[in-house]
């Protein structure tokens, strides 16, 4: 994919995501709040920041328990790591499954940006298989794509927290950035 495609493919994105924010029943910003929605900010998109990386599936698939904001325990399997480079430093994020049918991995983080220019809990990367494994058998972890778990728009919302082992120790100058608004 070239990058004008790909840029116009993750703007499209952006304003879909606006569009249910701002109109939907179902969007995680309350009634009165989508009155003032101008619009989530976000990153111009960044190539650099998308990379096509091999998953480095675990042979022992730990299970990991990690708090929410609500105080309850959730359970994830450890399935694999993705291993990159981020201005020259070498990273690792943990891929997560709830259970070992999904065809879909959980990528969570904190990064360098996170309490800052982005929601201070960290950012969440979902992988479907079918949208993002490529022929080539690499992953598209693209973190253009990065977003707010729904507890960073309301407290109505209990979100995973983000393990250390996923807090990386580089500024991630892409994706979804801080909601503005005030929370419900």
């Amino acid at each position: 994919m070239e990058i004008t495609e790909w840029t116009n493919m993750i703007q499209e994105e952006r304003e879909q995501k606006d569009l249910f924010f701002f109109r939907n029943d179902n969007s995680p910003i309350s009634f009165e709040a989508s009155q003032l929605f101008e619009g989530l900010d976000y990153y111009p998109p960044d190539p650099n920041f998308r990379f096509e990386i091999e998953l480095h599936e675990h042979e022992e698939k730990k299970i990991l328990k990690i708090e929410d904001t609500k105080g309850n325990e959730r359970e994830f399997i450890r399935w694999g790591e993705f291993q990159f480079r981020v201005e020259g430093k070498e990273c690792t994020l943990q891929a997560y499954k709830g259970n070992p049918e999904e065809d879909r991995l959980f990528v969570p983080f904190r990064d360098k940006t996170s309490g800052k220019e982005t929601y201070g809990a960290g950012r969440y990367i979902d992988l479907d298989y079918e949208e993002h494994y490529t022929t080539e058998g690499k992953w598209i972890l693209d973190f253009n794509k990065a977003y707010n778990p729904w507890c960073a728009y309301s407290d109505f919302y209990a979100c995973p927290f983000i393990d250390p082992e996923n807090w990386l120790q580089v500024p991630v100058y892409a994706g979804e950035k801080n909601y503005s608004a005030k929370k419900e």
